[in-house]
């Protein structure tokens, strides 16, 4: 629904309003009209009344160091495993002269199931980091049930294994996954080799010391150096050996030669031959497109694919990233992004691997100008079977409103929604008051936490406090939701590809790994219907590559699902 149709309405609204005033109906039948024409706000802030009191604590500090400004990880994850989505935050950390004046801590908030949340980290084993954070990867790795955390920081990073009782344990030494030295940023679990042991891919961002501290001034006032003035790393990829144990194996994969600030990463299978590829947004480094060569190698095509770059050839500020099938195709398309007056980007892809910037074509440069994002997500909030996408957006140096009177510090969040062939509208005005309020946003996960059918949302603020957004409309139109079980596959079903055939439509969705910016989201598929109740049909190719087909599932519920031992056929759900 656009303004102008909003606008309209309520012009009609006090027309109908004048006329029965003159006819004597009362006033108290006229409000109950004009509500019920009104729109619900399409999603409601609720992060008081869930009782989420957590602030991140950058470490603000005279000298400005740049990692002040980039923390604030966020994971939608059942810890518990009780059906009920939990949220975890990473915290960020002191710098030599920012202090907190609280202690620092990370935060678990356990779902309660009633709308509210308890914080639980203490208890879990989470709450203290021994290195700054950035963000986290939630995932399965030793496919016992449970999901375990692997938390990104410098100058370190940290695997935490669920002990399944409520409580984790730090196996980072053992596990041979602590980074030691770098500057890691984002991560994502994915099964590269195809074993049924899910892998971990670690985005490191640039040579970093407390020791150094980098001296830029605007207009005589000290401020945060361009990133530019920090020289890249290379990636990291861990491969899973099944014992607890990982093998740095980024000299083998080619990722010793990749060196860039590298900050978002997704993992999907991009050019559909069942093995999952890779997207890394790396910040005034050229993006890089990984696609996996079945030998433990990856080949980036980025440049050949047309990502690295803008359509001037420059390198853009890529923060976040993620995947989805945004034109109905059946193919990867991309959103990343940048910064102000670069626009985020809308990458499409072809059955070629060659990508079209679609960037100005679905508004997204008109709508994104102005702004410096971070975490981007598709989801189909409204549930029509389009995906649209929810950006986060905050600047970096509080000193731009003295150099631009259009570019402000603060920003708003932006939600878009999709009119089926990649163009987005702005849902500002019906979105809610969240959206029309701004902040320095950073990480942005999605997940139903209430498990009503529709996607919610959390985000987290540089300095400041979380957001947690429930939605309101979703349920109001069918959908399908589906929790997938790997046995021979990773338990995740990281890497699988569904493909449900709805009312004349197929609608193409992955479990990737990563997505976003420095966050971990639902790992459960939710399918919108629009206005289809009739029974779904749904193709599932597992992730190591056997392929089913169901038909006849029931809509408005979620459907449990477990990967058979062979090619299987069948009308009802294998449980």
């Amino acid at each position: 629904m656009t303004l102008g149709i909003d606008s309209h309405r309520m012009s009609s609204s006090r027309i109908l309003l004048f006329l029965l005033l003159l006819i004597g109906i009362s006033g108290e039948i006229l409000q109950h009209r004009l509500l019920a024409a009104s729109p619900k706000e399409i999603f409601t802030d609720i992060t008081q009344e869930a009782e989420i009191t957590w602030q991140q604590f950058g470490g603000e500090s005279p000298d400005r160091f740049l990692i002040e400004t980039m923390g604030g990880g966020v994971a939608f994850v059942d810890f518990d495993n009780d059906g009920m989505l939990d949220i975890f935050f990473v915290n960020g950390g002191e710098t030599p002269r920012g202090k907190s004046p609280l202690p620092l801590s990370n935060a678990l908030y356990r779902n309660l199931g009633n709308g509210k949340f308890e914080n639980v980290a203490a208890k879990a084993g989470l709450d203290k980091l021994n290195f700054y954070g950035m963000g986290v990867a939630a995932a399965d790795f030793d496919n016992d049930g449970y999901q375990d955390l692997y938390v990104t920081g410098y100058p370190a990073s940290a695997l935490y294994h669920n002990n399944r009782n409520g409580t984790f344990t730090n196996v980072t030494d053992k596990a041979g996954v602590k980074n030691a030295g770098k500057w890691a940023a984002g991560a994502a679990w994915f099964d590269y080799d195809r074993d049924g042991l899910l892998d971990l891919i670690v985005t490191n961002y640039a040579q970093f010391s407390f020791d150094d501290p980098k001296k830029c001034e605007v207009n005589g006032v000290r401020a945060y150096c361009a990133q530019t003035a920090y020289t890249g790393l290379p990636l990291t990829l861990y491969h899973n050996n099944g014992d607890g144990t990982f093998t740095d194996v980024s000299t083998r994969a080619g990722f010793d030669k990749l060196i860039g600030r590298g900050l978002g990463v997704v993992a999907i299978d991009v050019n559909d031959d069942g093995w999952p590829d890779l997207f890394i947004a790396r910040d005034a480094s050229p993006n890089l497109l990984l696609i996996n060569k079945h030998d433990g190698t990856f080949e980036d095509v980025a440049l050949e694919a047309e990502v690295a770059y803008d359509q001037n050839g420059a390198a853009k500020a890529g923060m976040g990233v993620d995947a989805g099938d945004v034109n109905g195709d059946g193919i990867p398309d991309f959103v990343l992004t940048n910064f102000n007056d670069q626009y985020h980007s809308l990458f499409l892809g072809s059955k070629s691997l060659a990508f079209s910037d679609h960037t100005s074509a679905s508004h997204l440069a008109s709508l994104t100008r102005l702004f410096v994002g971070w975490g981007a997500k598709f989801l189909d909030y409204d549930n029509d079977g389009n995906l649209d996408v929810m950006l986060v957006n905050g600047h970096i140096n509080q000193v731009i409103e003295s150099m631009r009177v259009d570019v402000k510090y603060k920003e708003p969040a932006l939600l878009l929604r999709n009119n089926g062939a990649g163009v987005f509208d702005d849902m500002r005005e019906l979105a809610g008051p969240a959206f029309r309020r701004s902040y320095v946003g950073r990480s942005l996960a999605i997940g139903d936490f209430d498990n009503d059918g529709d996607a919610d949302a959390v985000f987290t603020t540089l300095n400041g406090p979380a957001v947690l957004l429930r939605n309101n409309v979703g349920q109001d139109s069918s959908w399908i939701g589906f929790s997938l079980q790997g046995t021979t596959s990773n338990r995740d079903a990281i890497g699988a590809k569904i493909t449900v055939t709805s009312f004349g439509r197929t609608l193409t969705r992955w479990i990737a790994g990563g997505g976003s910016y420095l966050a971990s989201h639902d790992r459960r598929v939710l399918v919108g219907l629009g206005p289809s109740a009739k029974p779904i049909n749904v193709d599932i190719r597992w992730p190591g590559g056997i392929v089913q087909h169901l038909s006849g599932l029931q809509p408005r519920q979620y459907h449990r699902l477990v990967e058979p031992a062979s090619p299987v056929s069948s009308k009802k759900p294998q449980n």
